[in-house]
C-alpha cells in the first residue's frame, strides 16, 4: 500500500505539473475499467456482467463528474488533474462498490428463484445500504476523509463542510445512478436471453 501511494503520488505530481486533456483522458479511462473489474469480481464467471458495469460506471461518474467540475466547482476546464483525477476516484470507488453488492445480490436473487423485477428491486436496496448508512454516520460518527484532510491542511470547517456535502451529494447520486444502471442492463440481457 505504502509504495502504490508513494509512486502514485511521484505520478500526480508530474500530472500536475503539465495538465492535458488526453493524459487526463487516459487515466480516467484506466480507472474505469479498473473499478469495473473489480466491481464484477463477485460475478465474474457469468457472461455479460463487464459490459454493463463499464457502461453503468461510465454514465453514472460521467455525468456526476461534469456537475461537479463545471457547474458546481466551475473549473477551467474539465482536464484540470487537480481536480478530475481525485474526484473521479472517489466517484468510481463508491460507484464500484454499489455495483458490486448490486450484480451480486441480483444473481444471488435469481438463483434461489426470485423473479427479475423482485430481484432487482431486492439488489438495488442492497447496494444502497453502505450509501445511506455513511450519510446517516457522517458527522456524528465519522469526519469524512476528505474533509478531515482540508481541515488538517488548514481550510476553514465550514468551508471544508461545503465540498464535503457536494461530494456526498455525488457519491450518493454515482451509486444511485450506477446500481440502478447496470441492474436495468442485466435484467435487459437475461430477458433477451430467455427470448
Amino acid at each position: 500500500m505504502a509504495v502504490q501511494l508513494v509512486a502514485v503520488g511521484y505520478v500526480l505530481i508530474s500530472i500536475f505539473e503539465n495538465p492535458s486533456p488526453w493524459v487526463s483522458a487516459f487515466i480516467v479511462s484506466i480507472m474505469l475499467l479498473v473499478a469495473a473489474w473489480i466491481a464484477i469480481r463477485p460475478v465474474r464467471h457469468h457472461q455479460g456482467y463487464l459490459p454493463a458495469a463499464i457502461i453503468a460506471l461510465g454514465c453514472s461518474v460521467g455525468l456526476h463528474l461534469s456537475i461537479s467540475l463545471m457547474l458546481i466547482l466551475k473549473a477551467e476546464s474539465w482536464f484540470q488533474p487537480q481536480l478530475l483525477i481525485p474526484l473521479a476516484g472517489m466517484y468510481f470507488a463508491n460507484t464500484m462498490n454499489a455495483i458490486s453488492l448490486a450484480a451480486e445480490r441480483y444473481h444471488s436473487e435469481l438463483h434461489n428463484g426470485e423473479l427479475p423485477d423482485k430481484a432487482r428491486l431486492t439488489a438495488f436496496h442492497a447496494s444502497m445500504i453502505p450509501q445511506i448508512n455513511s450519510l446517516l454516520a457522517v458527522g456524528l460518527v465519522a469526519l469524512p476523509g476528505m474533509m478531515t484532510g482540508q481541515i488538517l491542511s488548514g481550510v476553514s470547517p465550514l468551508i471544508a463542510v461545503r465540498y464535503q456535502i457536494m461530494i456526498m451529494a455525488m457519491v450518493l447520486g454515482t451509486a444511485g445512478m450506477g446500481a440502478a444502471l447496470m441492474l436495468w442492463l442485466l435484467a435487459r440481457a437475461s430477458k433477451r436471453s430467455i427470448d
